[in-house]
This record gives C-alpha cells, structure tokens and sequence, in this order.
C-alpha cells in the first residue's frame, strides 16, 4: 500500500525538484540557470564598500549604530518588587514606563530575574542571579502578582535616524509588557490584564510550565538620540504561583547601510532564521536537506540559497512550511537541496529577502571514502543552558574530522516547552550547521507534545519509516476481511505515517545509521478511526508489543538490505537497562534477537542518565577481552543523573548479557573513528558530579559477573575505549583496549614465478573458518578450483597453472570469497621451455577484486579443512601463517588490484562476463556460493 506520509513528503517537495529541473539540470555544479542565477563572491572575499572614497566623502557618512546588543543577561536593571504600585495615583497608569519618570528609589541589580518557591533556584532551565520577592507577607498563596522593571541606553547624534530595524529576545515567566519610550511596544499572555482598572498591580498570563522565550521585533521610530528608556511590567499568572522569571537577552540594532538580502544590495537584516540545522537524506552523496526556525511570525516566504563554497554563482530553493509547535508562533521551515556533487563543499543560508541567516559551509558525502568521526551523545535534557553547549564544545574540538552526531533521544525535558529547544539548538549551533544531526526521539518528546509537532517541526529526516512492503511477514496480519485483520491494517496504516522522521535510516560512507523509535505510548499509537475487535486476537489487546514487533520487522529488513559495511543504530530506551529500577522487557524481546542476528555494530542508547557499555554473552570468546557480536552502550550527555542498579538486580546479568564498564553521576560524550576495517569507540569525561562512581568488569568467569570499583577520569580524560575489527571476509572482532584483534587474510605463494603447466602451493591466512574460497588466475580468469577454510582459519593448495597461460602479460592469483569480494597476489609465469625461474618469496599483498559487497559481519564459526576437487587444484589444511597481525593504517586491506591496470580497465566488460560464467560452472560443479 502507498505510504501517505511518502506522498504528502513527494507533494510539499515537488517545488524544489521542479526548481531544480528547470534551473540546474545537466550541470556539473549545482548553479541556477542565468535568468535566475545569483553572482557573488564568497562571503569571507568581498570587497569592503568605499574603500577607497576621499576623506570628505568619508566624513560624510551618517554616525555608526551599535553593532552588539544594547541590552543582554547581565545588564543592570533598577526593579521594584513590593507588591507597590509606581503609578499609583498617577492619571496616567503607565506614567511609570515613561523616560522622566523618578526610579531613583529603586533597588538595581544584574538580569535575570527570579525565583522558585520564594529561593534563588533554577526556574526551569534558566538560573536567576538576582531574587525577586515572591510571597507576600510570607504566604505562599499570596504572590507578588506585577514586577516592574526599568534600564537605559545612549544613542549618539544622529544613530536613531540610521536604524533600520530593532530585534529584541525576552525570556520571562508570566506575562510581559515591554514599553520604549514610554510607548508600548510589544506584549506576550497579557491578555488578562484589564487596561480598565487605575492599577498595575494584576494577576495576568497562562502558566506555561517553565519560562517562555520571545523573540520579537521593535518599531525603530521609538527610539531617539540621547537616552532611550526600557521599561518592563512582569505579572504571575496567579496567587499561588510557584515560581517567577525575567530577562532580556537581546536588544539588537541593525543600520539602514548593513549588508541586505543580496550581495551588492544594502538594506537591514532583521529577525535573522534561527535554529539553523542540516539533517542527512538517503542520498547524502548527492543531496541534503535543511530545516530553520522564521525569525519573524510575519515571515512566509522562504528559501535556501547555496552555491559551491570556494564561490560563484549560486541557485535557490523554495522550502515548505512544516507549521508552528509550542509556545513559539514563528513558522518552521524545510527544504532539501538536490543535484549536489559528491565530496563537494558548499555554502548556504536561509531565508528570506532582508531576513537571511549567516553564510555556513557544509560537504557532501564522499562515497567510499574511510578514516572519518562520528559523535554518539546521550541524553542532554537537563542543563540545557549550561552543561549541554559545555559538552557539545568539548565533543566538536575533539572531533575535528566528524561527519555528525547521533542522538539517542531526550534532547529536551518537555516538549511544549519553546526554551528548552532554543537552549538545545544554541549548543549544536556550529555542528547543526556544517554537519548532519541524526537524532531518536525520547519520552520526553511527547512531554506535552503526544504527536511529536515540536520534533517533526525542527527536524527533516529520510521517509524510508516501516511500511506493510518492509515488514515482512507481518504484513500478512493485515490481509483478510476479519476484525483482527481491518484493525491490524488500520495500526500498520497509522503507524506508517506516524513513524515518519522518528524510524528512518541513512547510509553515510560506509555507515548505515539507523533510528528508532523506543517508546510506546498507547495515546499516539492509536488510530483516530479504529475498528472494531473483541477477544485477545486483536491488536489493541497487545499494542505496545506490536508496535515493537513492527519496527522489529522493518529493522531485519533494513539489515538484510544493508550495503554499507557498517551498521550503527540508535534509540532511546535501552534493552540492557542499567540505572535503578528499570527495565525494558519488550524491546529486550523483539530487538535484541535481530540484533544478534544481523550481527549488528553498535547499539546506542540513551534514557537511564547513567553509562554502561556490554556485551551479549553468547557473543563471548575463549579470549578474555575478546567478544565477536554486536556492542550495546548507554550514554548520558546531560545534566540529570539517576543510580545504577544493584549487582543483584542488574538487568544485564540477570538476562544474559555482561557490563563491561558502568558509572554513575558522570556526563560523556563519545567519538567513534571510522577506517576502513576499524571502528573505535571513546567515551570521554565530559562533566561530573558529585559522587561520581565508576565500575569495571573484573571477571566474568564465575555464575555472575565481579566487577572492581575505579575512580571517575577527570574533565576531558578518557573514559572507556574499545576496538571493533570486521574484515570483508565477514569476521568481525571486538577487542578491549590493549588487545588486538586476530590477523585479517593475506596470501603467500611457494614462489613468485611458475612455469606454463607447473603446479604451485597456494598458502592464506586470517580467513573465516569453514568457507569456501574459490581460486582463479587473472588477468583473464580462469578457474583453477577451490578450498575449504580450516579451523585455524588457514589453508593449503596446490594450483596447476594452465599450459597455454599467456607469459607477456603479468598476472595474479586470486582467491574469491563467498560474499563475492577477493583478495589477490601477484604472479610471474613464465615460458615452459625456459630455465628455472628464481626462486622469491611469496607475495602478500591483499587486493579488491570483487565489487560486490558483503552482508556484514558474521560470527567467527567453527570449521574442517575438507578436501574440496577442483579444475588444477589440490585442496587441504593449510597452518602456514605467522601469526603475525597486519600493520593497521586505516585502510582497508581489500584494495583495487594494482596490476596491468590499463589492461584491466580496456577489457574489464569481457572480463567480467567471462568470470560470471566461470563462477557460475564452478557453483554448479563444486557447490561453491561465490
């Protein structure tokens, strides 16, 4: 059936790919057409305007506006907060906000603002420096209900004439009134405030939950030369009310001279996008899409301007209105950006005429390109205005060669909450808009949010969610004219949609990431139009199962399918529970057996506010330190911490699996290195708290684990680190810090020359046990038969080389692996009636014949050397190797073989036909799967 969530995606897309058919098509770079191209130079390049004007011109230019913000947290405000009202008696009730009204009575102080239950706390995110008197007379249920406010600024002669524009940023806890010049100037949840009555003094506002961040703009004409007066009037919502707050953040000006929409053109920039952030496609080679916050709630129109970053011309694209979520009305808008280069750096920004956001830079992916980073956070949540930007900065110098993050859910603590997103997207303000942010939604998305509008509003991912075409045999649940069948349709259905941008994956050099989505809310997973059932049979019965099973289904899916040689998932509550008290027997139920299946990577998740790092034990080895399945881990990347569970009640233990590390009260941030047969997984120390505690696994030997307490590594030190190594042979090891994983496979030959019709001893080392290789000679590929892998993952044979093997050409051997991938060395053959050829020393350099990937890793299986016959070759048990590991340099050991290449290129179709066939005789006559 047809996804609606792909085609409503396909409909609000169509303008994009129209614009670029049109304007961009049979481009090598992506450029609008010249009726619509924009010229500039890049933004860092352009010349400065009259450099070169006669000093009397330049003394006729108008006075110079402020270029920083006239008023920010910190800046000094007189206040009253007496439950007194300034007016009183006054004609005029707003006579207070006037600029010669007398405050010289009133007590100053630095922003912002506040207080919690009558004490200097936290309200929310947000942390006042200064205490306003919350309770009247001491009483709780008697609120302070208006605070006043009033601070100052000078404008030299002339600079109010120059300003085009006034942007101003408030965070505030109820309702506000702000006043320029005595001059009401703008306003928020002060509906209630009854302008009839001759006093100030007012209960008034919504309870919003924590204080609410507005972004607003001021009419210029109110300001003058000399001293220009803010004044701010702040009411609780109610009697009762637990908690107050104010600050102004920003008061900004922009001069009618500032560099305007375009360049070369002038004119302000007011109320730049905010919340800026690139979020990757299925084809980030090739494409990629962007997503922005409107700096104005007057703001429809909406572009993305790019161009290649080293200059020239650049093209736009309209983006769609993904709509408004919370407290914030501005517009949020996306648009993703097709017929891109790979490996390409460009520039953009977003927007709108006169309402641009700065220039940023972003690359494209480079497909088949290794030696990269990734950054792995866990929940940020708590501290968002404080330890998340401290971890995000430690994470981005670190991680200086990242292509992006992942986010194992709980980005923010509640989702109606417009603060705590602002907070979250001012820490990843530089990665969010150079690199990709793949994200999972946490339970505390749907804090005040059940259909993810604030989540699916800011972000932009692939719709490649479950489908009944990508679950399998599940989808057969849905067929048929019972009641079981009309409601499993009606879920899957609604499933398909809802899922949209919170189950999706993305391949990314060589990574497949994956996202899902964990929790399992009966509220917003069920349908509006439900059908009827009754009895246990039906789906409503079991849907939190069901919507796990379904994501289970599309997840073996998507592994099966994968042809990336990694794969990576995230979400946010964890299988292996790890923090006090918890427990997720289902998604335990459904996911791990796909995991283990699938033989999956890494497994990253969030929600316990704690770190754990372990393995499944039917993945163990006899190698102390040495395990060979998928690696599960559990971060924290916030603020907020919980317990760990007690040795007794560990989930891990007690459900088959084994920590490795696990700690409390400790803040990390991980950064996992990419080369081409690695990745390396640290997890660094981003902040700790009090009480810290840290333990290892010590021995795993016994019926339960015993684990040695450790001290917590201080700030910036590493925290725990681990190796995994998975060769295209399909063996896949991981490897504490300090061990190293066994050999990958090489070859050696009895000699490096043979004579036409000779035979010649084959030697490999580092293969997986019980495989089947198949031996060919190239350049043109003949089959000279196969061999069977012994258990010590080595072996012997003896190839006859063809007599009328050509000896003007060079040529290799080359062994084919059952995924279809090879490994070469090189040959001499030389004539049968010449003399003896020297002897030499095998060679052992690997090579990349086949370019048909594998299926990802396997477990390291136990196998037999079996004789196996073959066309010119005797098979056997081969133990000839060293021992000794390969040199790791971060590239892959399976590279393009490097002989006779231009001849292999001139006749590299002919070649190929003849090696299917070959490979397919040789299927047929020696059960070989190549």
């Amino acid at each position: 059936m047809t996804n609606p969530a792909r085609v409503s995606r396909l409909r609000r897309g169509s303008t994009a790919i129209a614009l670029a058919a049109l304007v961009g098509s049979g481009l090598a770079i992506p450029m609008a057409s010249p009726a619509t191209a924009t010229t500039t130079e890049t933004p860092a390049t352009l010349a400065p305007q009259n450099a070169a004007e006669p000093a009397e011109t330049a003394a006729a230019q108008p006075p110079e506006v402020p270029k920083n913000s006239l008023v920010s947290t910190g800046t000094k405000w007189k206040y009253l907060d007496t439950n007194v009202d300034p007016a009183a008696g006054a004609a005029d009730r707003n006579a207070w906000a006037a600029p010669a009204f007398d405050d010289s009575t009133w007590p100053s102080a630095p922003s912002g603002f506040g207080a919690k239950q009558n004490q200097l706390i936290a309200v929310g995110p947000n942390m006042p420096v200064t205490k306003l008197a919350h309770y009247i007379d001491g009483d709780s249920k008697n609120t302070v209900p208006t605070y006043f406010f009033r601070t100052s600024f000078d404008l030299a002669e002339g600079v109010a004439d120059q300003v085009a524009a006034v942007a101003s940023t408030a965070i505030h806890d109820d309702a506000l009134r702000v006043f320029v010049n005595g001059t009401l100037a703008a306003n928020f949840l002060d509906s209630r405030v009854d302008d009839t009555l001759s006093t100030n003094l007012q209960y008034a506002g919504e309870s919003k939950g924590d204080p609410v961040v507005s972004d607003f703009t001021i009419d210029p004409s109110l300001l003058k030369d000399g001293t220009n007066t803010i004044a701010v009037a702040l009411y609780q919502d109610r009697a009762s009310s637990s908690d107050i707050y104010f600050d102004m953040t920003r008061f900004a000006l922009t001069a009618k001279s500032d560099p305007g929409s375009q360049p070369g053109e002038t004119g302000p920039v007011v109320a730049a996008p905010t919340r800026v952030i690139l979020t990757p496609t299925e084809t980030p080679s090739v494409s990629q899409s962007f997503s922005w916050l409107a700096g104005d709630t007057s703001h429809g129109e909406r572009k993305v301007e790019i161009g290649l970053a080293a200059g020239g011309d650049t093209r736009t694209v309209d983006a769609y209105s993904a709509g408004t979520a919370g407290s914030n009305p501005n517009q949020h808008f996306s648009a993703t950006v097709t017929e891109l280069t790979p490996a390409t750096a460009y520039r953009y920004r977003v927007g709108l005429s006169g309402s641009w956001s700065e220039w940023f830079t972003f690359t494209t992916e480079t497909p088949g390109a290794t030696d990269f980073q990734f950054v792995y956070y866990g929940d940020a949540q708590i501290g968002l205005d404080s330890t998340w930007p401290a971890v995000v900065k430690q994470a981005e110098e670190r991680a200086t060669r990242s292509i992006g993050s992942v986010h194992a859910g709980d980005l923010i603590d509640k989702s109606n909450d417009d603060t705590q997103w602002r907070n979250w997207f001012k820490g990843m303000e530089k990665s969010a808009t150079s690199t990709n942010v793949m994200a999972a939604p946490g339970n505390h998305e749907y804090s005040g949010d059940k259909t993810l509008a604030a989540w699916k509003a800011h972000f932009e991912y692939p719709l490649n969610q479950p489908s009944t075409e990508t679950i399998g045999e599940l989808a057969k649940l849905a067929q048929g004219d019972t009641d079981e069948a009309r409601q499993y349709a009606s879920y899957f259905a609604h499933w398909a949609e809802f899922a949209a941008e919170t189950v999706y994956y993305t391949d990314y050099q060589g990574v497949r990431f994956i996202t899902l989505n964990a929790t399992r809310d009966t509220a917003f997973l069920k349908p509006n139009d439900l059908p009827g059932c009754t009895g246990g049979a039906c789906p409503s019965a079991k849907v939190q199962e069901l919507w796990t099973e379904y994501q289970a289904a599309w997840l073996d899916f998507v592994l099966k399918q994968s042809p990336s040689k990694w794969n990576v998932v995230t979400f946010h509550q964890p299988v292996y529970s790890t923090s006090e008290g918890r427990d997720e027997a289902v998604l335990r139920k459904h996911w791990v057996p796909v995991f283990e299946e699938n033989n999956i990577d890494l497994v990253l998740m969030g929600h316990d506010h704690t770190y754990g790092r372990g393995y499944n034990n039917a993945d163990t080895t006899d190698t102390v330190g040495q395990t060979v399945g998928p690696v599960y881990a559990v971060s924290n990347s916030g603020a907020k911490h919980y317990n760990l569970e007690t040795e007794q009640k560990n989930v891990w233990t007690n459900n088959g699996a084994t920590q490795v590390l696990r700690g409390e009260k400790v803040t990390t941030y991980q950064v996992i290195d990419v080369s081409g047969d690695q990745l390396v997984y640290r997890s660094y120390v981003a902040e700790k708290g009090n009480g810290a505690k840290s333990f290892k696994l010590a021995d795993a030997s016994g019926e339960r684990p015993v684990y040695a307490a450790q001290d917590v590594p201080n700030v910036g030190d590493l925290y725990d680190e681990f190796t995994v190594t998975k060769y295209d042979t399909g063996e896949k090891w991981v490897t504490e810090a300090g061990l190293v994983a066994p050999a990958g496979p090489s070859l050696t030959l009895g000699a490096a020359s043979v004579k036409q019709g000779e035979t010649l001893e084959l030697s490999g080392s580092g293969f997986a046990p019980g495989s089947k290789l198949a031996i060919e000679l190239h350049s043109d590929p003949v089959s000279l038969g196969t061999v069977e892998v012994g258990a010590d993952r080595a072996f012997t044979a003896r190839v006859t080389i063809p007599a009328d093997t050509a000896t003007d050409t060079e040529h290799a051997l080359v062994v084919v692996l059952p995924n279809g991938k090879s490994l070469s060395t090189p040959l001499t053959v030389t004539a049968a009636g010449t003399g003896e050829p020297e002897p030499g020393e095998g060679g052992t350099n690997p090579g990349e014949g086949g370019t048909n990937p594998g299926e990802g890793g396997t477990k390291p299986g136990e196998g037999s050397p079996t004789p196996d016959a073959g066309t010119g070759a005797e098979s056997g048990k081969g133990s000839g190797s060293d021992g000794t590991p390969l040199a790791q340099t971060g590239v892959s050991m399976f590279l393009p073989i490097g002989i006779a290449a231009a001849v292999l290129l001139t006749a590299g179709a002919a070649l190929l036909v003849s090696r299917r066939r070959i490979l397919a005789n040789a299927a047929a006559s020696d059960d070989h799967g190549v």
